[in-house]
């Protein structure tokens, strides 16, 4: 890895402190709010768009895309963040899934990736910072790639991520553009995580829950390379840090299509939603909604904890694919059969008429 670092010369005299309180946010939940993000990139300019370049930064979709010939395309795409947990491992091994998960999104197949390691070295020892990297490696290595090189530099908070490149038929690229009237909505992974985040911090979430945090932050996204080869998945994207609401409207945006999702069908991890209920959330929840809440309609009864999960930033979340409905049972035994097991159609895409808000949430079908 470049830029070698030199640690401090009394390492025996460091006394740690747990991963999360050595950063503001965590996971995904640090993503920069939709609404400021969305300011920033208008006023940066295009530059050079090549005819190879099929996609850039243009629709919000997960990662850029390369035509590097008839046959092969290059996925490329970064993705970084600060402690989600205290366990070196565990955070390197979410970060690491996180990152790959841009790839199966875009129909690719990973081939390799680079290291983006910050870490605040006068308060964190070499061995847990070797262990954050030996947890990403083990995700990589489960991935079928190596982490071919990377780059490390001292910074106050501890950051750990990927650059992660795939490969992928220029045919099977899935764009959020491309999604279609009448496509159904299926979700890959429950929702959620967001939640149990916060529950951790305040410490109020239990063991089980934390356990089930784990599973579903650690579970490779790969099932999304053989999705992109079923006929009738037109679009896919992955939930992460602007919450389902937030990234299912990244994808009506680009289609230019509205959307309608049944609360009922929604899958959710074990007490998330009694947490919820509890006032257990997130702030980043509350910034998503204030980004894009105009282009929500809920029922008029929803509850303000319905709004929160809704906006949930997912770290590691699951992939979102839109279908026509001839494929929603190859889809969802593509998922089954590769342990997804809370995989579920939770709404279909529709028209969408100027003025009205692009997403509605409904309590039944």
């Amino acid at each position: 890895m470049s830029c070698q670092t030199r640690w401090p010369q009394s390492q025996e005299l460091m006394t740690e402190i747990p991963l999360t309180e050595l950063a503001h946010g965590g996971g995904c939940g640090c993503k920069l709010a939709p609404g400021l993000l969305a300011e920033i990139l208008a006023q940066t300019p295009s530059g050079v768009i090549p005819p190879e370049l099929m996609v850039g930064i243009e629709n919000n979709d997960d990662a850029a895309v390369w035509r590097l010939n008839d046959s092969q395309a290059l996925v490329a795409t970064t993705d970084f963040f600060t402690p989600i947990v205290d366990d070196p491992s565990d955070f390197g091994r979410i970060a690491a899934t996180n990152a790959l998960s841009d790839i199966y999104a875009m129909g690719g197949k990973p081939i390799m990736a680079l290291a983006i390691v910050g870490m605040p070295i006068a308060r964190l020892s070499p061995e847990t910072i070797g262990r954050i990297l030996a947890g990403g490696a083990a995700v990589c290595q489960a991935a079928g790639i190596p982490i071919a090189g990377g780059h490390s530099i001292d910074v106050v908070e501890p950051i750990y991520g990927l650059v992660a490149m795939g490969l992928v038929h220029p045919d099977q690229v899935r764009r959020n553009r491309d999604a279609r009237q009448g496509d159904r909505l299926l979700l890959g992974k429950p929702l959620g995580v967001g939640v149990l985040s916060a529950a951790f911090k305040q410490r109020k979430l239990s063991t089980e829950g934390y356990a089930a945090m784990l599973q579903h932050t650690t579970q490779l996204n790969a099932v999304g390379t053989e999705l992109a080869q079923v006929a009738g998945v037109h679009a896919m994207t992955d939930v992460t840090g602007f919450g389902l609401a937030g990234h299912l409207l990244e994808m009506c945006r680009g289609a230019d299509l509205g959307a309608t999702i049944h609360l009922a069908e929604l899958p959710w991890i074990d007490d998330v939603v009694t947490l919820a209920r509890q006032g257990v959330v997130t702030g980043a929840s509350r910034r998503n909604w204030a980004s894009y809440g105009n282009s929500v309609q809920l029922p008029a009864d929803a509850e303000p904890w319905e709004q929160d999960l809704l906006s949930d930033p997912q770290t590691s979340g699951g992939l979102l694919v839109s279908c026509a409905p001839p494929a929603v049972n190859t889809v969802l035994d593509c998922f089954h059969q590769a342990g997804f097991a809370q995989a579920c159609e939770i709404g279909e895409l529709t028209a969408y008429r100027p003025g009205t808000p692009r997403l509605t949430a409904t309590r039944t079908p």
